[in-house]
């Protein structure tokens, strides 16, 4: 018979966990890692070589390729999460899919992709509620097994409605703010594009979300196309845009004349817009200047690796914003273009997407550049700490 003493003592025998990859949520990953559990409590972290020096007694198992905090899915449309996926080149999939799907966008797509994400153990989300979904905040608001904002999406490329579009917008906000809880969503504001939402919204939108200290995301030069027409005025975005109601020409919504050397970067610097310090979604067709710009203005960035090759709109220059300081997180995009709401799948592509880059900075980027973004807390994992199983990525 097993006494008593020898139960106790082998059910707090210490476990040696060792993976590919460590993140604590402190400094940067290391590689190779391990973490010393007892008794569901952390013991120690660091390099399996001297976690076995130091607890030559601990039973040794590999967890897998990750242990790191649950990661942050850093951007997404939760809307849209009953849409099928296809990939398709840009231009094929905004009528195909993104409209051609359009009855099934609503509150129960976006509370099915919710429960989704708490399944997945997703630490914090950044969603887009699009200006039509205006029932959609207040659910996802009461959401108790979810943190991190809920941006509400504004568009309007006419000048001459940016008072009363932003009017309507602020009445949703100061609203909805009411219902926000200790420890839950936040709201936060996006212009949907530099190219959907006239100058003078932009520049109003802007001014009031850095006055009232409001989270803000756009999306910023996802298609080469976009690089396109604010150099031209013209180009397949332009002749897209002329099938919806839309000003006579581009100059009309960014209150300048379209040149050369202006990127959708540049517009929103000169505009005064970066100032406000958004979170820039996509950036993948950028020059030197534009991340220059970037990293002056102190502003972040959320990659969408998966979306972007689904929708054929280039490779997100990883090592260029790394190398000018810019924080950068990693995003999901829809279900409809990146194919599942678990961003652990972005980190897994990403390291194919960019064999040199040290997947490290991958991780990390998925855990802390996720909760920067949406101002939430990054959990550790260190002594004395609990452990959770959560802690390693499958």
């Amino acid at each position: 018979m097993t006494s008593p003493t020898s139960a106790s003592s082998s059910v707090h025998t210490p476990e040696l966990l060792t993976c590919d990859i460590l993140y604590t949520g402190m400094g940067g990953a290391q590689s190779p890692g391990g973490v010393v559990v007892s008794g569901g409590v952390i013991a120690a972290t660091g390099h399996p070589d001297t976690l076995r020096g130091n607890f030559p007694h601990a039973r040794e198992r590999r967890a897998g390729s990750v242990i790191a905090p649950p990661p942050v899915n850093a951007h997404t449309h939760l809307d849209m999460s009953a849409y099928d996926f296809q990939a398709l080149p840009y231009f094929r999939w905004i009528p195909e899919v993104a409209i051609g799907q359009r009855e099934k966008r609503g509150l129960a797509g976006a509370l099915a992709g919710a429960d989704t994400l708490a399944g997945l153990g997703v630490a914090a989300v950044g969603d887009i509620v699009g200006s039509h979904g205006q029932e959609m905040l207040a659910p996802l608001l009461a959401r108790t097994d979810l943190s991190g904002v809920i941006y509400f999406e504004v568009l309007s490329p006419f000048p001459e409605r940016a008072d009363e579009v932003f009017s309507a917008a602020r009445e949703v906000i100061d609203t909805h703010r009411k219902l926000e809880r200790l420890g839950g969503p936040r709201l936060g504001l996006s212009p949907h594009t530099p190219f959907t939402v006239s100058h003078r919204l932009m520049r109003l939108l802007a001014d009031y979300a850095a006055g009232e200290g409001l989270p803000m995301q756009i999306h910023v030069a996802e298609h080469p196309a976009e690089v396109e027409l604010f150099r031209t005025g013209s180009g397949p975005i332009w002749d897209s845009m002329t099938r919806f109601p839309y000003p006579a020409t581009f100059a009309e919504v960014i209150g300048r004349v379209p040149e050369p050397e202006l990127t959708p970067v540049r517009y929103l610097d000169d505009l005064g817009v970066l100032a406000a310090r958004p979170t820039l979604v996509h950036m993948v067709n950028v020059t030197p200047d534009d991340m220059a710009r970037t990293a002056r203005a102190g502003c972040a960035v959320v990659t969408c690796p998966r979306s972007n090759t689904h929708l054929e709109c280039g490779v997100f220059p990883w090592a260029g914003f790394a190398a000018a300081g810019v924080e950068i997180a990693l995003g999901t995009d829809s279900v409809a273009s990146g194919g599942s709401l678990d961003v652990r799948d972005d980190v897994a592509f990403a390291r194919t997407l960019y064999p040199h880059l040290d997947p490290r900075l991958l991780v990390r980027a998925a855990v802390k550049g996720g909760h920067r973004i949406t101002g939430t807390p990054v959990p550790f994992i260190r002594r004395g700490e609990g452990w959770q199983d959560g802690f390693i990525w499958p």
